[in-house]
């Protein structure tokens, strides 16, 4: 079992969201907070694994509540919930701290997809999400000198890495075992100085 926490200024879909992950045998919410400030101070107690967070909140921003939370609880997964989808709030999302960015409107099955991804360590993305994230990084490929250190099949991984495909999915599109991406993967992080999808998202993006 799972424990999940939500974090959502709207009554209606905070208990939509708590309802729906109750009614999964694989999920429960411990904690189901209106504010940041309210999540700071009970989520810690809770210690859930997955936090479902929306990004326009009352007072402190998800945004900061992510990066202070993590703070607190620093193997938490948050993916962000929200309604939009301009690059700046993804990546700054991103950079506090998130795993994943859906939109609120991605149905029931999307939403425990990612969970599960998570939980995998991929980094979930939402259709229109993951393609301004795959768009930017196609403007900045070319410049980015250390891409240069990639080979043909490594650039091909990292593009969809950056489109927020899961291992198996990248597997299957490239025609490639799990266990020989899992080693592509290796040698692309090592090359990039990076250990995470993440860092290769915020490194592409912020130059970090």
């Amino acid at each position: 079992m799972t424990n999940i926490a939500i974090v959502e200024d709207s009554q209606t879909t905070r208990e939509g969201l708590e309802r729906m992950v109750n009614l999964s045998p694989d999920y429960r919410c411990v904690c189901a907070c209106a504010t940041a400030e309210d999540a700071l101070r009970l989520l810690p107690e809770h210690r859930p694994e997955i936090v479902l967070m929306d990004i326009q909140l009352p007072g402190m921003s998800g945004i900061e509540c992510v990066a202070r939370l993590k703070e607190l609880l620093p193997d938490v997964q948050v993916v962000m919930l929200t309604v939009y989808a301009d690059p700046d709030r993804i990546f700054s999302a991103l950079r506090a701290g998130a795993s994943g960015y859906l939109l609120k409107r991605a149905a029931p099955e999307r939403l425990f997809a990612a969970i599960r991804e998570v939980q995998q360590g991929g980094a979930p993305m939402s259709g229109a999400i993951a393609r301004k994230v795959f768009g930017y990084f196609q403007d900045q490929q070319a410049s980015n000198g250390e891409a240069e250190k990639l080979s043909t099949r490594e650039r091909e991984i990292l593009d969809q890495i950056i489109s927020g495909r899961s291992n198996k999915e990248i597997a299957s599109r490239l025609s490639v075992s799990v266990l020989t991406l899992r080693w592509h993967l290796k040698q692309i992080y090592k090359k990039l100085h990076v250990h995470s999808r993440i860092e290769v998202v915020l490194k592409f993006r912020l130059g970090v």
